[in-house]
């Protein structure tokens, strides 16, 4: 506690996470490498830096660990739904207070995060020859959901000068026009590019796909991650008469606690609403609803305190690599705790630059592979971690491909 009463967290903590079936410490082999749990490095598991997989080094609030501590000592565990109109109300009032914006209670539902909305989503949504369009670089389960729903794909790649990125409108409005294309996925603010698209920009995309009659879903799940001085706009926001967009938020990447599996999805169409109710499995966590509700109502502290920290990860990086690998590009994300990184110029031929970053530095990352399309040599890294290993991760960077 300072002297004025506000509680000062701790980010500089480093915290222990082996033993706790993380997937950032236990699963990177599959999930970067897609190799068995016997591959072998010339670091061992717990001398890497771990940069990669989006959640993040820091502690939960200690708000919400109250609450689901209090939880825990009701003692039961059984079937659990969302019934309690608190959620909602305390749910409205964090995206009144954030975004000026308030969702229908009517047409709250909750998933057991984006990624499973958006693969039933599609299922609900499409025709089996019909088409999904994203922008590139993307999330890949973006593609993956597609895939998954055998539907193709479709994508307009994103228009870059010196690390800034604009939506390329023209092949936007090219592409929606094909019938076949039914559903546009978008990321608002982007992700890994980092971009807070502006309420132009934001209305222009809107008015491409609704005058097509597509679906939008919009996934929001990076909404409270903005730097400072930044202004997040829900796409539904700007078209209230509009019941074809679909908006995806969450508290999993903002409170750290991804692991609850716990989402909030927006569904103003009634018609699919009834869709969603009648054939998704809505039973919930007990102690995922707790968590929620806990860093809704008592989490604006922490994220304000958590904002400035990320903010100073961000500066670091960008004077880092301005003094020690000059010839990377590298502009600020305006939201989002993940650097996209141009370094084609020190590794323009390295195919795969996660394994040789394991390798040659022990650090783990994304490379641009890893989104779609429009990403060849990039990578993309996780700094919400405490700044003694960020300065670490980025040493160990800048000595692989400086040859130091």
């Amino acid at each position: 506690m300072t002297g004025g009463g506000i509680m000062r967290y701790d980010f500089d903590e480093i915290i222990d996470r082996r033993g706790t079936n993380a997937l950032n410490t236990d699963g990177f082999r599959d999930y970067i490498f897609h190799a068995s749990a016997d591959m072998v490095f010339p670091f061992k598991d717990d001398e890497f830096i771990r940069m990669w997989v989006a959640d993040m080094e820091f502690a939960t609030p200690p708000e919400v660990i109250d609450a689901i501590k209090a939880r825990l000592d009701r003692r039961i565990f059984g079937y659990t739904k969302l019934y309690d109109p608190e959620y909602y109300e305390t749910f409205a009032r964090w995206t009144r207070h954030h975004y000026d914006w308030c969702p229908r209670k009517g047409d709250l539902v909750t998933s057991p995060g984006i990624i499973p909305a958006l693969y039933e989503l599609l299922a609900f949504l499409c025709k089996p020859d019909e088409k999904v369009l994203i922008v590139t670089p993307s999330y890949a389960y973006f593609k993956y959901a597609a895939d998954h729903n055998h539907l193709a794909l479709v994508t307009s790649d994103l228009l870059e000068s010196n690390g800034h990125y604009t939506l390329d409108f023209d092949d936007l409005e090219r592409k929606a026009r094909d019938p076949k294309v039914t559903v546009c996925i978008f990321c608002n603010p982007h992700n890994p590019t980092g971009r807070v698209w502006s309420r132009e920009e934001l209305t222009r995309f809107g008015e491409v796909c609704l005058e097509q009659n597509l679906w939008i879903i919009s996934d929001e799940i990076h909404c409270d991650l903005l730097r400072n001085g930044f202004t997040h706009t829900p796409l539904a926001k700007l078209f209230p008469a509009s019941d074809r967009i679909i908006t995806c938020m969450a508290p999993s990447k903002t409170f750290n606690m991804a692991g609850f599996m716990f989402s909030n999805v927006i569904i103003p169409n009634s018609g699919l609403r009834s869709i969603w109710r009648e054939r998704h499995y809505d039973i919930e966590n007990p102690l995922s609803i707790t968590a929620a509700q806990a860093a809704y109502a008592l989490g604006g502290e922490w994220l304000r305190q958590l904002k400035d920290y990320l903010d100073a990860n961000f500066e670091l990086t960008r004077a880092f690599l301005a003094e020690r690998l000059p010839k990377s590009v590298f502009r600020i994300s305006e939201a989002t705790y993940l650097a996209w990184v141009n370094i084609k110029a020190y590794l323009p031929d390295e195919e795969n630059l996660p394994l040789f970053f394991a390798n040659r530095a022990g650090v783990l990352l994304e490379g641009g592979n890893m989104f779609v399309a429009n990403s060849d040599g990039f990578i993309r890294l996780n700094l919400a971690c405490p700044q003694a290993l960020l300065k670490e991760g980025l040493e160990r960077i800048a000595e692989a491909l400086s040859g130091e």
